[in-house]
């Protein structure tokens, strides 16, 4: 398995050192009220086809979109919003939903994240934490198998939007599933989930002085706010201990058969 974890990882340091975190203007859907949020269109698939422009967004919470925001994102056509975020999160920040959008919060491993807070002034480093979040596997198939029906039965006219509170670690993971599934490598699955720290550049600075302001070390912070390589390896490695492949893990929790995969590959790649 050590050397399947490797093989998946093997662009890390190509990437890095490529900038292939650099902002994507393209990519970028620039709302007054919601930040980290981009169009997963135009990546390739290691079939040669391409991932569809304006068919699925990632983003952060969507509490504060602005009239014309809500307007912009009527424009295309987002009718399906999912939201990862569990019920005291939803609570504290309601989603502004665009016209005629359906929602669906599926926060199945997001209900111990309000104790984190008070765990963290006692640390020195935050990736052990942030590790042992990614390497849960217990709510994966409660979090993302709905996720999937829902891109499943969506209409090719109409597009989805899924989110969390951050647009980082529950929505990373489900950007990755996601990207995966499509087919698209596994490096570049990896640039879509490192992106998030240019996207968030301005948003993660103000996380960092508010926690800092709460008592936390700034080192931890930083952990927090940023996404790391090794955190969405936690994930790939706690799936390939349990299920043996990413692809396994794909049919038997998240249920998608042959002809789902296919389907999905008709509807989002061209």
């Amino acid at each position: 398995m050590k050397a399947i974890i490797v093989l998946f990882f093997s662009a890390i340091v190509s990437l890095q050192a490529a900038g292939a975190t650099v902002n994507d203007t393209t990519r970028l859907v620039p709302l007054q009220g919601a930040a980290n949020f981009r169009d997963l269109g135009g990546y390739m698939t290691s079939e040669g086809t391409h991932v569809k422009w304006g068919k699925v967004y990632r983003s952060a919470e969507i509490s504060k979109l602005t009239d014309a925001d809500l307007k912009l994102l009527a424009q295309k056509h987002i009718k399906a919003v999912v939201d990862f975020r569990s019920d005291e999160e939803v609570a504290k920040a309601k989603d502004r939903l665009p016209a005629n959008a359906s929602y669906l919060q599926l926060p199945a491993g997001s209900e111990s994240l309000a104790g984190i807070m008070a765990v963290l002034p006692k640390l020195s480093s935050g990736d052990s934490l942030m590790i042992s979040f990614y390497s849960q596997t217990a709510h994966l198939k409660d979090k993302y198998k709905p996720f999937f029906q829902e891109l499943l039965k969506m209409p090719d006219s109409d597009a989805l939007l899924f989110h969390c509170t951050a647009g980082k670690d529950r929505t990373g993971i489900g950007a990755a599933l996601f990207l995966h599934v499509l087919g698209v490598p596994d490096e570049t699955v990896l640039e879509d989930y490192l992106a998030t720290n240019e996207y968030r550049k301005a948003e993660n600075e103000k996380m960092v002085k508010m926690m800092m302001q709460m008592n936390i070390k700034e080192q931890v912070a930083r952990d927090m706010a940023a996404v790391k390589p090794e955190y969405l390896i936690a994930t790939v490695k706690a799936i390939y201990q349990q299920y043996g492949s990413l692809d396994q893990f794909v049919t038997e929790e998240l249920g998608l058969k042959t002809e789902d995969i296919a389907l999905l590959r008709k509807k989002y790649t061209n």
